[in-house]
C-alpha cells in the first residue's frame, strides 16, 4: 500500500476528528456522571480520565466489527494512546470553558450595591 501525501493528510484529518468527536462524547458524559449522588467528591479530571480509558477502546472495537477489519495488537496500544490525548483535551476544555463561563457572571459585590 502506497501512501501519499494527500492520504497522508486525509488520515491525519480523520483522527482529529475522532479525537474530537471522541473528546465530546467524553465531555458529555462526565457531565451526566458527575450529577450522580455519590461522584461528586471524585475529581473531574480522574472521571475523564477512566473514561476516556474505557470509552475510545470501546468504540474503536465497535467501529472495526462493524467494518468487518481484524484487530491486532498494535491497534489497541495507539487506541490507549489515543485515549489519553482525548481525556487531555476533554480535561482541558472544561477548564476553559469554566474560566470563560466564571468571567461572564457578575461579582457579587455588584449584585450587592447599597
Amino acid at each position: 500500500m502506497k501512501i501519499d501525501i494527500t492520504m497522508a493528510v486525509q488520515m491525519v484529518s480523520y483522527f482529529m476528528i475522532a479525537i474530537g468527536v471522541m473528546a465530546f462524547i467524553v465531555s458529555v458524559v462526565t457531565q451526566v456522571i458527575k450529577e450522580w449522588p455519590g461522584l461528586a467528591n471524585i475529581p473531574t479530571q480522574a472521571v475523564v480520565i477512566v473514561l476516556s480509558l474505557v470509552l475510545c477502546p470501546v468504540t474503536f472495537v465497535a467501529v472495526m466489527s462493524y467494518l468487518g477489519y481484524t484487530i491486532e495488537w498494535y491497534m489497541i496500544f495507539a487506541v490507549v494512546l489515543a485515549a489519553c490525548l482525548v481525556a487531555l483535551v476533554a480535561m482541558d476544555g472544561w477548564d476553559r470553558l469554566q474560566e470563560i463561563w466564571d468571567r461572564t457572571k457578575a461579582p457579587d459585590d455588584k449584585n450587592n450595591i447599597e
